[in-house]
């Protein structure tokens, strides 16, 4: 397995120390490629690329800047994996409108960044609107109903991207988010898909009643990439624990040395990639090199 980190940092964007006068000629200049050479020398290769970035400040995934993180990839053997946008997209809406403009901003993604051939793009298959149905006190028959239309629209949606991008369907990977998990493997095995297993999400009860380890047994024969963050333990009760994920490793209770051990004796060999600031996720760099310093 290979440890990386996400090159969209929320402190590197908007520096908390900069001048407002001064804000948007830095953000207007961020050069992407600078910001992935410095990640990959302290440490962390791939990179995963946020999509979102490129909705909010379109130059950032234009073709000078994808031109740099190809030549870049070329000169020190750099990869990425890309993270279609999620801020504003909602694939699995009712809406059709918006459902199509959703599709068309993470095709949009997938064409802009073909040139660096990323490993995988992972996709929130649901969205913001399907994770508040997720969450209403419904009856249970119909909030079982509810969440199938929102899986539906998700497939067709899915199906559009696959037909209009021609990625390979097992380099498309739908991540464990606020949606039941067992609606998500549903559709990677309906469409072939792989999966990218969110472990705080997990932990902290956003996939429903089930633990990390049994998540992880469920998804390997389809996972392509681990998004690594730790949280609290929901339990079975799931107790949603919001704003409790995306913690560092060791300061939660994912049983750390357990999961590393699973993997290494399931050859897994795709991304690990922190979802974490780079403080955090050298700290939890440090962790692992005390738990497996062979995988470092």
């Amino acid at each position: 397995m290979r440890f990386g980190i996400q090159a969209m940092q929320l402190g590197e964007l908007v520096p908390a120390d900069l001048p407002a006068a001064d804000l948007m000629a830095y953000v207007m200049s961020l050069d992407q490629a600078e910001r992935v050479r410095k990640l990959h020398a302290l440490g962390f290769n791939p990179i995963e690329l946020g999509g979102d970035l490129g909705v909010f400040l379109p130059h950032t995934f234009a073709p000078p800047a994808i031109e740099g993180l190809a030549a870049l990839k070329e000169e020190i053997g750099m990869s990425y994996t890309v993270h279609l946008p999620l801020w504003s997209v909602e694939p699995s809406t009712p809406l059709t409108p918006v459902r199509e403009g959703s599709v068309r901003a993470v095709i949009d993604t997938v064409h802009a960044t073909a040139p660096l051939e990323p490993e995988t793009y992972v996709l929130h298959a649901t969205g913001a609107l399907a994770a508040e149905f997720y969450q209403m006190k419904l009856p249970q028959a119909g909030k079982s109903l509810i969440l199938r239309i929102f899986q539906s629209n998700a497939r067709e949606s899915i199906k559009t991207l696959l037909a209009e991008t021609g990625i390979p369907s097992r380099q498309l990977a739908i991540e464990t988010i606020e949606f039941p998990f067992d609606l998500t493997l549903e559709m990677a095995e309906e469409l072939d898909l792989s999966i990218c297993l969110d472990v705080g999400h997990v932990l902290v009860g956003f996939s429903g009643p089930i633990g990390v380890f049994e998540a992880l047994e469920r998804c390997l024969p389809r996972l392509a990439e681990i998004h690594l963050h730790d949280g609290p333990w929901q339990g079975p009760e799931r107790k949603l624990g919001y704003g409790q994920d995306h913690k560092p490793l060791g300061t939660g209770d994912l049983d750390t040395a357990r999961l590393l051990a699973r993997l290494t004796e399931a050859d897994f060999a795709g991304p690990v990639i922190f979802e974490l600031k780079v403080e955090e996720a050298l700290a939890s760099l440090d962790v692992i090199r005390t738990i497996r310093p062979d995988l470092l």
